[in-house]
């Protein structure tokens, strides 16, 4: 009996309060990660925005007016004029949200309005949910 008290290991009371303080952590931990997982999403998505409501100005400098709603973002990926430097677009690909979804774009011709409807693809939200807008004239 005494040659089985001197091994090594660790006792179940041990292992029950190791489980319980690690489960402790992850429950105070986990919702701060997640809660700036979701304003790291909003963050990248109003960056996106940014990048193309730039790229939309500059289409508007060469051409007079913003893509239509019909011709949307896509047009940014065409070539631009070449004596402004956009030989090869304003944009190399156009972006989809953190969330996959595709930002919506419209426009009067001499205003723009750029949207993420957020993580649940529809209008208005709250949270994650909310959309992440850019309205420029």
């Amino acid at each position: 009996m005494r040659r089985l008290r001197s091994q090594p290991g660790f006792t179940a009371i041990e292992v029950t309060a190791a489980v319980f303080v690690l489960g402790l952590l992850v429950i105070i931990i986990a919702p701060r990660i997640m809660g700036q997982t979701i304003k790291d999403k909003r963050g990248k998505a109003a960056a996106d925005i940014a990048s193309i409501a730039e790229s939309l100005h500059l289409f508007k400098t060469d051409h007079g007016v913003y893509p239509s709603t019909a011709d949307g973002l896509q047009a940014l990926t065409q070539p631009g004029q070449p004596s402004h430097g956009n030989r090869d677009g304003y944009l190399a690909t156009v972006p989809v949200d953190p969330w996959g979804n595709a930002y919506a774009y419209f426009t009067d011709g001499s205003r723009f309005l750029v949207k993420s409807y957020g993580a649940d693809g529809r209008e208005g939200g709250d949270g994650e949910n909310a959309d992440v807008v850019k309205e420029a004239s």
